[in-house]
């Protein structure tokens, strides 16, 4: 049997909401060590994630980030699985959607997310 992406997720999940500020975003990145967030609207679902780099593209093109919100720059759509997605299946999905996050949900009850570091962290252990 194959090991599931359960076995791999990191269940404490740091999310913002849309109409956070930039400035409310990275401040929770920087504190909690996190190369990105899912965006989750009140209802619970995730509208989308930001990434260290979104982060990068951001301050390169000079915006105000006490003034913008999170829905504007958000990568929209993220890519979801459940939690019973197998490791391999998983991780052929961020390589072939050229991606290095995925959440993990149950309809839209986060039960964790997956970066690329959490796969190369399992190989160092």
């Amino acid at each position: 049997m194959s090991q599931t992406i359960s076995s791999l997720m990191q269940h404490e999940v740091y999310s913002v909401s849309p109409d956070d500020t930039m400035q409310t975003v990275e401040a929770l990145m920087v504190a909690r060590g996190l190369s990105w967030v899912p965006v989750v609207d009140s209802g619970g679902v995730v509208l989308g994630v930001i990434s260290s780099t979104d982060l990068l593209r951001f301050h390169a093109d000079g915006k105000d980030a006490s003034v913008v919100c999170a829905w504007r720059i958000c990568t929209y759509k993220p890519i979801m699985v459940r939690p019973n997605a197998t490791l391999s299946e998983v991780a052929r999905l961020m390589v072939e959607a050229r991606i290095h996050h995925v959440v993990v949900a149950e309809g839209t009850d986060i039960k964790g997310v997956v970066s690329s570091f959490d796969f190369v962290r399992t190989f160092m252990m």
